[in-house]
């Protein structure tokens, strides 16, 4: 850009904002070390790069633009005089980073006063030690307040993580072990009962007979067509007549079992006809402990099924022996989130998931974006709590024209207008006190527009708040160690 040097007058800088409380002799030296530049329209610098100097607007127009992944938004246009940008944490020295954290450009030939960075941190330590120590305290202050805070969401995120994970383990993993003790009790019923058949010479001969229709009995358990309530009742009651017609004095027992295998009055007759009257309690509750055995097996493998399930799942969430940056399906990440979150959710908040599964894949970071999951997830579950009462939690997906939708909607009572901009700003939380530390939205902003180069963005309204998450579909891969300024 070209560039063309100006006299600098100590009146002229002396009438700005910046400078009006400076003695003479304090506008004379910074006329004196620094100088005042006439730009033409163009770029003055770019952000990211070394700050080397602390410009000072005097007439034109300044634009400020922030990099968002790959875009460059505009956060300022002004032409009043005294606005400065470039250099302002020189004083810091080398303790930070010294770049740019905007870009500036000018739309008009523009004049600027113009200090180096180091003659602009030599005059602050000079002139405003105290305010140099307070600005230092407060600059450092607030970017450990920010780590240490991170951290801390972190950690809470993972708190109720496990908790969720452990009582959603437990119910499966007990209901294992309360069906392999009774596993063992109806094996030793089931072995005393064959002995007593056995050993009865009225009924040894039909062994053969009763053990081929216990194979097909337990084989059935399987197959059982489902029966409602009021259905299994009748049932039931029926075979209940049955056993006590038949001498059995647990017919109360052995009824709901075998009405839960699918047996019936006819095949109960067939066991009557293969042994004596006096045999045949002994031989019903044979073939009782045989079919609860079925039905304990058919339990314990649907409990371990579940916990294999929820294993995999926790394994999915943390993406665990997985490359860090990768294809990844937006349906498995949030069904992972969901599973991990299930504890939470409650029986009194409806899940509803309306997925375009025609939806490819997409370049991501699938372990962040869990994070962002998360973070939505739990805020939409806290804003139906918080609404009383029952509530409805949507999770859809979409195509919008290049990217991928995953939009989280939630009947809570919504984010007040007067807030919805500051709501991703870095410690603003609506939570009480102790309950929020206000960076879960930050961090997932930061996770979507800076690693994703996507956006995220926000729509509310009593009863129906939307957050809205949007991904390229094809992107080439982001820069892991990128933040925003």
């Amino acid at each position: 850009m070209s560039r063309q040097p100006l006299p600098c007058s100590i009146q002229e800088i002396g009438q700005l904002f910046l400078f009006e409380k400076l003695t003479p002799e304090q506008l004379g030296r910074l006329c004196a070390e620094g100088r005042v530049e006439l730009f033409e329209p163009g770029l003055v610098y770019s952000e990211g790069r070394p700050a080397t100097c602390f410009y000072v607007l005097l007439e034109g127009t300044v634009v400020l633009s922030h990099q968002v992944g790959e875009d460059d938004v505009e956060v300022n246009r002004t032409s009043q005089p005294g606005v400065y940008a470039g250099a302002m944490q020189a004083y810091l020295g080398d303790r930070t980073p010294q770049l740019y954290s905007n870009t500036l450009r000018i739309t008009e030939p523009t004049r600027f006063f113009v200090l180096s960075a180091d003659t602009f941190a030599d005059v602050m330590h000079e002139w405003f030690p105290m305010a140099v120590h307070l600005l230092e305290g407060l600059f450092f202050g607030v970017k450990n307040v920010h780590q240490v805070i991170g951290q801390r969401e972190r950690l809470l995120a993972l708190g109720s993580l496990s908790a969720g994970l452990t009582h959603e383990l437990n119910n499966p993993a007990a209901a294992a072990a309360r069906a392999a003790a009774l596993l063992r009790e109806r094996l030793a019923a089931m072995r005393h009962d064959l002995a007593a058949i056995a050993g009865d010479p009225g009924t040894r001969d039909a062994l053969a007979e009763l053990m081929e229709f216990q194979k097909q009995a337990t084989e059935r358990v399987t197959k059982a067509p489902a029966l409602s309530p009021l259905q299994a009742a009748d049932e039931e009651d029926i075979l209940s007549e049955w056993l006590e017609d038949h001498g059995s004095e647990q017919s109360w027992q052995l009824a709901p079992t075998f009405v839960q295998a699918g047996l019936t009055s006819e095949s109960l007759d067939r066991v009557a006809t293969m042994v004596d009257d006096e045999a045949l309690p002994t031989a019903l509750g044979w073939l009782n402990s045989a079919v609860e055995t079925e039905l304990l097996i058919e339990e314990i493998t649907e409990s371990t099924a579940r916990i294999s399930h929820l294993v995999d799942a926790a394994k999915q969430y943390a993406q665990l022996d997985r490359a860090p940056f990768r294809m990844a399906d937006v349906h498995e990440l949030l069904d992972s989130t969901l599973m991990m979150l299930a504890g939470k959710i409650g029986p009194h908040i409806t899940v509803v998931k309306l997925y375009d599964e025609t939806l490819p894949k997409v370049p991501a970071y699938p372990a962040e974006l869990n994070q962002v999951w998360t973070n939505l997830l739990d805020n939409a579950i806290a804003a139906i709590d918080s609404a009383g009462g029952a509530g409805t939690l949507t999770v859809r997906t979409a195509r919008a024209n290049d990217q991928l939708l995953v939009e989280i909607q939630d009947t809570g009572k919504g984010v007040d207008a007067e807030i919805r901009d500051r709501i991703f700003d870095p410690f603003f939380t609506t939570k009480p006190v102790g309950e929020g530390t206000g960076l879960g939205l930050d961090i997932s902003w930061r996770i979507v527009t800076n690693k994703h180069h996507g956006s995220l963005r926000v729509e509310s309204v009593p009863g129906d708040t939307r957050f809205q998450v949007l991904l390229p579909l094809t992107v080439s891969q982001p820069d892991p160690m990128r933040e925003p300024a």
